[in-house]
């Protein structure tokens, strides 16, 4: 990626860091204001169910007492009777005495005609009878509900079962809960309603917010128009903008914060390239059996010319971004052969291995660049181990070549950080290869319940079955040394050994080994050295 790539890139994700803080302010008021309407909805519903609830129970309690009244029917003491229970119940209009299946008298006094006995439209648990759109002689012609029980009927305005204190654009309604509708406040939209009352719950259409409670006596509903929740979105969101924006500037700034740092970065690496300022560390690796130093992976580290480092994870994949990868690797191969000339030449039995990047496992210059610097240093090319990771096998043909190559040299070859890619195990078979190196993540799960536990012992047993022999990598404790002795891994690396050393540090631990675990072996033979 090139410099104007980057630009191109920062400005793009700094449009991104824009709009995304923008983006969830709007989903997150949204969401905020959709729940307080419907949390505010619910509320009204359940106070319109309890109102439905206080209409009725007044209704009841006068026609409990007209039942148990025992005052003669239609006497001028029970007329009185009658009249006052319609003034104190504050949902009654009018209440009505029945004999025989004919409405005798009424809190207006005596009945002349023959209005017949209502029959009911619905029947409570209380077994009153509701019978819905009675019209009543005596009045303005309104419909009323009719609540009957034993001899008596009380009618009530419908309108006392939704008189509720709410917003001026909430819709209220009352039904029984086998869907039908006792009452109403203002028109409601009838599809919507039909709908709420075949299957009553909460929730919001592409025009209105709707809300239910129910009983086993009524089913109230409330209804409001989405207007309403985008104007507490709108206020809301108003409210958040401050935070919304710094966010967004903060998104910006970390953006281009970062392009900066990269753009810089990697100018500090081509500089460091040009002026060499990379070293080696070396992790040593143990011959489990024995406790011996056979050798050590080579890593290399960047410090600044301030004396601040880099981590590797940073620049390896930069370099390889940016074609640095090359020279980095020229520098790597020369500052091995340069630390480790002498106790290679010492000892044939050490070893130290160079990791390949993917280019130079596709192309192969590596080899070439390697086979040079040896020339007349006297270290045998099976004293440098070479070791790739699965990335360096997208061109699986070339990396086989390469790697066949290697091997005919005399190099022992080794798959790095096994089991973390997806495809890992079809390269055991596919490609030449001497030994597998299992990554770390396995063998920190050695003694767990992690889900990988099991998968170490697997993977060293396929290493085995296919001759390869094997690395444990990233050792920390007893435990896990004690497992992989047991199971027959020939080597390992790890803190439990020591960390990676400057060169000294590691010549003076590799002769310090062999002194504390006896010589090391004469001639020291590469295991499954076939020649490809």
């Amino acid at each position: 990626m090139n410099r104007a790539r980057i630009i191109a890139a920062t400005v793009l994700f700094a449009l991104l860091g824009a709009f995304v803080p923008i983006t969830a302010l709007v989903y997150f008021t949204w969401s905020r204001a959709t729940e307080a309407e419907c949390v505010r909805l619910q509320l009204t519903a359940e106070r319109t169910l309890l109102r439905a609830n206080r209409a009725y129970e007044a209704g009841m309690l006068a026609l409990r007492r007209l039942n148990q009244s025992p005052l003669e029917p239609c006497s001028a003491e029970h007329l009185h009777l009658m009249r006052a229970l319609t003034l104190s119940t504050h949902s009654a209009e009018q209440v009505g005495y029945f004999e025989d299946g004919r409405l005798r008298c009424t809190s207006w006094g005596m009945m002349d005609g023959q209005v017949p006995e209502p029959r009911p439209d619905h029947v409570t648990a209380d077994g009153a009878g509701i019978t819905l759109g009675v019209r009543p002689i005596a009045g303005d012609g309104s419909p009323l509900i009719a609540l009957h029980f034993g001899r008596y009927d009380i009618l009530m305005d419908p309108a006392r079962f939704v008189d509720v204190i709410a917003d001026p654009n909430v819709r209220l309604a009352v039904a029984s809960p086998d869907g039908r509708l006792m009452a109403q406040q203002d028109l409601l939209d009838q599809p919507l309603l039909q709908r709420l009352l075949r299957n009553p719950h909460s929730g919001m259409d592409s025009h209105t917010l709707f809300a239910t409670a129910q009983d086993q006596e009524w089913l109230a509903i409330a209804t409001a128009p989405r207007t309403d929740l985008l104007a507490s979105f709108r206020q809301q969101f108003w409210q958040f903008i401050p935070l919304g924006v710094l966010g967004a500037l903060a998104a910006i700034a970390a953006v281009v914060w970062l392009s900066r740092r990269r753009l810089s970065l990697r100018g500090e690496l081509a500089t460091a390239v040009r002026r060499r300022e990379f070293h080696m560390h070396y992790q040593p690796i143990i011959e489990l059996d024995t406790g011996i130093c056979v050798g050590a992976e080579s890593l290399v580290r960047w410090t600044r010319p301030d004396g601040s480092h880099v981590r590797p994870d940073l620049f390896i994949p930069l370099a390889e971004e940016h074609g640095l990868i090359d020279a980095l690797t020229d520098q790597v191969i020369e500052r091995v052969i340069d630390d480790m000339r002498e106790l290679l030449v010492q000892d044939r039995s050490a070893h130290i291995a160079i990791n390949l990047s993917a280019g130079d496992v596709s192309s192969g210059r590596a080899l070439k660049v390697l086979a040079a610097k040896l020339a007349g240093t006297g270290i045998h090319p099976q004293q440098i181990w070479l070791e790739a990771t699965e990335r360096g096998f997208i061109d699986i043909q070339r990396a086989r070549n390469t790697l066949a190559i290697a091997r005919r040299t005399g190099h022992c070859v080794a798959i790095d950080d096994f089991g973390v890619g997806y495809s890992s195990l079809q390269y055991l078979q596919q490609l030449p290869l001497d030994a597998l190196k299992i990554d770390k993540s396995f063998i920190d799960a050695i003694g767990t319940d992690s889900a990988t536990s099991p998968v170490t012992s697997h993977i060293i047993d396929m290493a085995k079955t296919l001759g390869l022999f094997t690395v444990a990598e990233g050792i920390e404790t007893p435990a896990q040394l004690a497992y992989l002795q047991a199971r027959q891994v020939e080597f390992g690396q790890g803190w439990l050994f020591s960390r990676a050393l400057p060169p000294e540090a590691f010549i003076a631990f590799h002769h310090q080994r062999l002194q504390q675990y006896g010589k090391a072996r004469e001639n020291f033979q590469n295991p499954n050295s076939a020649v490809e």
